[in-house]
């Protein structure tokens, strides 16, 4: 057990399962203590799996998040906390419509990084990994987390910020998580096509296409977690209302992944340790016996 802390902060239930979910398995499993805070219940979420498109779902979406939630937190081993703020859902339309009055994108970001700040210093965690500035994709609320999380990343270790909350605690790392990834995908849906298949990929490649962005070029640290795929595939079938088992997040077969791309990636965006690029380890450069 090496005491070690990992905080992962998410925008909604689900988005922990598909960015890093492996590499928070691998670390629980080697004896660090992981939390997840997700900042609000994903009330404005469409249903995504036609199976749950039935009766009693769309009135219960609340409730029934929470529950996909406990079972995702249960197969990954983390710990979790609710911020409890509104989904902001995601504007559509030209121009877009304001966003709804009292959700997470417009709450007090003072307010939020103090809720944050609060639960840093309580866990104590060493390394944290939240969204980069384009909140991975620029839903509202991933745009939040990222402010937050940065404001959080830089008070929480100041002795007159709020002492109130409890003793200063200095994060040592900070990460921004990068869970799609071009080549990968390009990789699997290029697959697919050798073999006469279909691609669930094709839409997203399509995307990155019109966008011109490439995420790999940022990343700094590859984590080997291909033996927590099937963990990872678990907690993301928890959220049955978010994902359909006949999308990409299955659409290649995990003893392919394994073999073709066994890590996830992530950006060292902050530290305060020292290390070398590239890495293969959150912790590196952070001594296993830090308190």
């Amino acid at each position: 057990m090496s005491g070690l802390r990992l905080l992962a902060i998410h925008a909604h239930p689900d988005d922990e399962s598909s960015k890093g979910a492996a590499t928070m398995a691998r670390y629980v499993s080697e004896g660090h203590k992981v939390m997840v805070v997700t900042c609000t219940g994903g009330e404005r979420g469409d249903i995504l799996n036609p199976a749950m498109d039935r009766p009693g779902v769309l009135e219960n979406i609340p409730a029934i998040r929470r529950d996909e939630m406990a079972q995702a937190m249960e197969i990954l081993g983390t710990e979790h906390r609710w911020l409890d703020y509104e989904d902001s859902g995601l504007p559509q339309g030209d121009p877009l419509p304001p966003l709804p009055e009292g959700c997470f994108a417009l709450a007090d970001s003072d307010e939020v990084t103090r809720e944050l700040v609060g639960i840093l210093r309580d866990f104590r965690p060493h390394v944290i990994i939240t969204y980069d500035e384009n909140g991975g994709y620029p839903h509202p609320d991933h745009l939040k987390v990222h402010e937050v999380s940065m404001l959080a990343w830089d008070r929480s270790g100041d002795a007159d910020y709020a002492p109130e909350l409890g003793e200063a605690w200095t994060p040592l790392k900070l990460y921004y998580s990068h869970g799609f990834i071009r080549q990968r995908m390009q990789m699997f849906h290029d697959r697919l096509v050798l073999m006469g298949q279909p691609s669930p990929y094709a839409p997203m490649i399509e995307r990155w296409e019109e966008n011109k962005a490439d995420i790999m070029a940022r990343v700094t640290t590859q984590v080997t977690c291909d033996a927590f795929f099937g963990k990872r595939d678990d907690a993301l079938r928890s959220h049955a209302t978010q994902i359909d088992p006949a999308g990409a997040f299955f659409g290649t077969p995990v003893e392919v992944q394994r073999r073709l791309w066994p890590t996830e990636e992530f950006e060292l965006a902050k530290t305060r340790v020292k290390t070398s690029i590239p890495e293969d380890d959150l912790f590196a450069g952070i001594d296993p016996d830090t308190e």
